[in-house]
């Protein structure tokens, strides 16, 4: 890595990797880089040359920046790497630096802020923090920016996560020197600064220190002083405009116990609705930053005061007018989602009997809200009237306007619940009236007039769908027979097959209303329309699943249509219809199931070969693993009831077809999305029809065992989980001899797994390892006595260990929990309820932990401090609490020699000593949990300072797995 303009200074290399991340250069090469400067960030040089760096004349701005950064993580993580009577001149040279960039940049102003506010945390013998600071940064007007930029970071970096440096007791202390004992002094610093100058009551720094403060400070005397009139007044001018709503909503939040602060409330009130004549102005100028933060303004203040407004509606009225005024007032539509919050609160409140009186006050805003919202639905009206694209090309403004009439969709249905579902209904039905009336008569083969307008109450149908109940009988009688006749335009036509598809239940309840509808979704399969027909497939499972009873008798003609058109859907709306139709077919009598089934999946079994015979590169696969789904949506929909011990007649089907699935894995062993779809169709088998698959378990375990063997596909340890779990001990209806065959079952895939951890590294098996330990925790749960008895125990254990060295959040994640499970049956709390069961396996369990903990610990640890992603450090931290638990004297030695084993130099003495003791106190006290936050910020603080060395990390290594069985 060459040095890029270097000045001969000792820092080039610094300068030079810096310079290597901003360029276009190789991946490698930047690579290096990070590497670099990574290394350089941890080192106790990095202290002098910091300042060096941001004192340097001849330095970029962006290696300043990095600079600044990296001195913030040495306090803030490296704190100890520092003699104490080093930190009065560190302080000293940081606020000299501090002054100097009172002109900017402000990146660097704000990380250096940041430094000395963590310095300020960690400094306990540095008592004046305010005064020092504002004697030396205050009193310049040049320099008091740097003042106000140190309050506002302060309150942040002191309650945003705990330091491992210091105790909890040393950082409650320090919180209360350096916030609560100095928040009315802030107060008053910032009221003080306001009055300066013009200019300075429009900072908006002063703005976002005052909402930093606002957690610490009496809302009471916030409200009071004049620094209210300040932020209502910087709402006046742009450059203060944003901050000073941020201050306004942060004050919203703060006062949401209504009854506590009422007064306050009743203070901040007038100002804000005295801006209501703000929103037409905003509007009719379409200044969209100011209408959107106007917006904010109303819809936070009346998600604070919900309540109140509750309680007092004709006070409160102007608030819920200024909401629905923005609402009404967004052309761009880019601010009213800001609102929706707030009607869905107004809504939890209006439908409670309480408050009866404020729903009736209100009945009217939410009358006019259905029709602001139906407006907000419809699609753009092109300019130029070329419809094809009505985003003229714009994919992000059309994705955010489907996203946005979902939710819009939302409000609509917290309109029904607070109106009645007939008035909004009946407001959808109207605006369809009004257009049939209107436009009816010019519609052509080729143009809809208008679409847009009929297009939307449409929409709004099936969004109010999901409150409608089946019993309503006023509307929409009148309103479906229109639904089918709706023009021939592809928005139109989709919109309406939506709508009738969420209707369906309501349908079943009017069964004079089904043909017509289910003609008209049928028809529209013919379209050729990718869009509709995907629509009509959808549609149809609706219609299935929940007219299935008005169904049953066609479900000859339905496959029929079935088998003609599912060759020409996507793979989504194959399995959709497939999930309809399979509906139909499972409450068909018992006796003819077999036969419909036959007469449904043939079909399907005999595409599947062809397309098997077919498949000769990884699309054609894919198409195969693809059709082996619908096969799966038959065997998880069509589950009739058979009295115990009675042959399945589902199962005796899928019994005849097993010799297929079985030869497409022979044939296709290699091909891992295959082989997981069949097994998914054999996992579902046996979880559907649970002991009735018994006829095909010996050959399905059989196949399972050498597919496995075979391919190290994890999919068959998945499978084999599901019959582990449908046959365990003392399921009904299973004798004790295939109970224990499929225990012989599950070790013999077990055998398998070590067998291959025994030759292969875990990075070349992280499925493998996922599934055998997710199969595993059923094990325990389902054969704890034979699991835990069993010769396998001890190595499964010790592939756990081995397990614990992947970097891949699933497999480790499956591993910890298998870990945890296994902890609880050492313990009194035992997941098996019998005392006598739980003392015959409780030795076995405590012996293993005492034999082999140690390495647990040091695996567990290693891997916080160095690879495990952090999704798995609350599973990991918990076996680590399981362990203080269980073996709370022998624990606090093996984390000793665990810190004692880390790499030199990456933790000293006095760090390493006082976790120790901190450790030992607090198991001294029974306070077990802390000793597993003390462990969690150890290795977040280890991990943030130091990475694995690039030669390994010595004793601490993982061994190999060995297994000789």
């Amino acid at each position: 890595m060459a040095a890029n303009g270097g000045t001969g200074s000792p820092f080039d290399p610094v300068l030079a990797a810096v310079s290597t991340l901003q360029k276009n250069v190789e991946r490698a090469e930047k690579e290096e880089a990070h590497r670099y400067l990574e290394q350089f960030q941890k080192s106790p040089e990095a202290w002098t040359a910091t300042f060096a760096l941001l004192q340097s004349s001849d330095v970029s701005t962006e290696a300043k920046l990095f600079a600044a950064t990296t001195l913030k993580g040495k306090i803030n993580y490296d704190f100890d790497q520092l003699p104490r009577s080093s930190l009065p001149a560190l302080r000293d040279s940081l606020l000299s630096l501090l002054a100097s960039y009172a002109t900017g940049p402000r990146p660097i102003r704000i990380q250096l802020c940041i430094c000395l506010a963590n310095l300020a945390l960690q400094m306990l013998e540095w008592k004046d923090v305010l005064e020092m600071t504002g004697s030396k940064l205050g009193g310049n007007p040049q320099t008091a920016v740097c003042m106000l930029e140190f309050l506002r970071v302060l309150p942040e970096e002191i309650t945003e996560g705990r330091k491992i440096s210091l105790s909890e007791d040393e950082l409650a202390a320090r919180t209360m020197q350096l916030i609560d004992n100095n928040a009315s002094q802030v107060l008053h610093l910032l009221d003080q600064y306001s009055r300066t100058s013009p200019a300075a009551a429009n900072n908006p720094l002063l703005l976002e220190c005052l909402t930093s403060w606002l957690r610490e400070v009496p809302l009471s005397d916030v409200v009071a002083s004049p620094l209210l009139g300040v932020v209502v007044g910087a709402l006046s001018y742009d450059a203060s405009f944003e901050a000073a709503v941020d201050c306004l909503c942060a004050i919203f939040k703060e006062s949401k116990e209504v009854d506590e602060y009422l007064t306050p409330i009743q203070t901040l009130y007038p100002r804000i609705v005295a801006l209501k004549p703000r929103i037409a102005q905003a509007a009719k100028t379409h200044d969209e930053d100011i209408f959107r933060g106007l917006t904010r303004i109303f819809a936070e203040a009346g998600e604070a005061w919900v309540v109140l407004i509750a309680r007092m509606p004709r006070e409160f009225r102007t608030l819920v007018e200024c909401v629905l005024e923005c609402a009404a007032q967004d052309q761009s539509r880019e601010a009213i989602s800001l609102t929706f919050n707030f009607w869905y609160e107004m809504k939890i409140y209006l439908v409670l009997e309480k408050y009866i009186e404020a729903r009736m006050q209100f009945a009217d805003v939410f009358a006019r809200l259905v029709d602001i919202m139906i407006k907000h639905l419809e699609f753009p009206v092109p300019d130029d009237g070329d419809e094809s694209d009505l985003f003229d090309g714009d994919r992000e403004q059309e994705e955010k306007f489907r996203e946005s009439r979902h939710l819009t969709g939302d409000v609509l249905k917290d309109c029904c619940e607070v109106i009645g579902v007939t008035e909004c209904l009946g407001k959808s039905f109207k605006l369809i009236q009004d257009w049939i009336a209107r436009y009816a008569g010019q519609v052509t083969a080729t143009t809809v007039p208008h679409w847009q307008s009929l297009e939307a109450p449409l929409f709004s149908l099936r969004a109010m769908g999901r409150v409608v109940d089946k019993e309503e009988n006023i509307i929409l009688p009148q309103l479906m027979p229109l639904l089918i006749q709706v023009p021939n335009h592809p928005r139109v036509r989709f919109t309406a097959i939506m709508t009738l598809g969420r209707y369906t239940e309501w349908t079943s309840e009017h069964p004079e209303l089904l043909e017509p509808q289910f003609k008209f979704i049928i028809s529209s399969f013919e379209t050729g329309s990718k869009d509709i027909m995907t629509a009509a497939a959808l549609a149809l499972k609706f219609f299935c699943q929940d007219c299935r009873a008005l169904l049953k008798d066609h479900v000859v003609q339905l496959q029929k249509f079935y088998d003609s058109v599912l060759d020409s859907l996507p793979q989504t709306s194959q399995e959709e219809v497939s999930e309809g139709v399979a509906n139909v077919v499972a409450i068909q009598p018992v006796e003819k199931v077999y036969d419909y089934l036959k007469l449904y999946c043939d079909p399907l079994v005999k595409r599947l070969m062809s397309k098997a015979n077919e498949a000769h590169d990884d699309t054609s696969k894919l198409r195969v693993a693809d059709h082996l789904q619908l096969l799966t949506v038959f065997v998880q929909s069509v589950v009739p009831y058979v009295e115990p011990n009675k042959p399945n007649p589902a199962v005796k089907y899928w019994q005849e077809i097993f010799p297929v699935l079985s030869a497409l894995v022979d044939n296709f062993l290699n091909h891992a999305p295959i082989c997981e779809r069949v097994c998914r169709f054999w996992r579902s088998m046996v979880l559907s029809y649970r002991t009735a698959t018994q006829p095909v378990l010996p050959v399905l375990a059989d196949k399972l065992v050498s597919s496995f063997a075979a391919s190290r596909h994890g999919c068959f340890l998945w499978a084999t989980d599901a019959i582990v779990r449908e046959f365990s001990e003392g399921t009904e209806f299973v004798d004790p001899a295939t109970t224990e065959a499929i225990y012989q079952f599950f070790e013999a895939q077990a055998l398998t797994v070590l067998r291959a951890l025994n030759v292969l590294p875990p990075t070349d098996l992280p499925d493998v390892i996922e599934d055998f330990f997710r199969l595993l925790v059923d094990a325990l749960i389902y054969y704890p006595h034979k699991f835990i008895s069993s010769n396998l125990f001890a190595p499964i254990f010790s592939a756990a260990l081995t397990a614990l060295t992947l970097e891949q959040a699933d497999p480790l994640t499956a591993t910890l929990h298998f870990l945890r499970d296994l902890l609880a049956y050492g313990g009194e709390n035992s997941p098996i309820a019998d005392p006598t069961a739980n003392a015959n396996l409780q030795p076995t369990v405590q012996k293993l932990i005492l034999t082999q903990g140690e390495l647990l610990v040091q695996r567990v640890l290693v891997g916080m401090m160095f690879s495990f992603p952090k999704d798995c450090f609350p599973d990991a931290s918990g076996i680590l609490l399981d362990l203080v638990n269980l073996v709370p004297s022998e624990i606090s030695v093996w984390i000793a020699k665990t810190i004692q084993m880390l790499p030199a130099g990456t933790v000293n003495t006095g760090e390493a000593q006082r976790l120790l003791n901190q450790i030992n106190q607090r198991l001294a006290e029974g306070e077990t949990r802390k000793v597993r936050y003390l462990l969690q910020d150890f290795t977040n603080s280890y991990r943030r300072r130091n990475v694995a060395p690039r030669e390994g990390l010595g004793r601490l290594e993982a061994t190999r797995f060995r297994f000789s069985g």
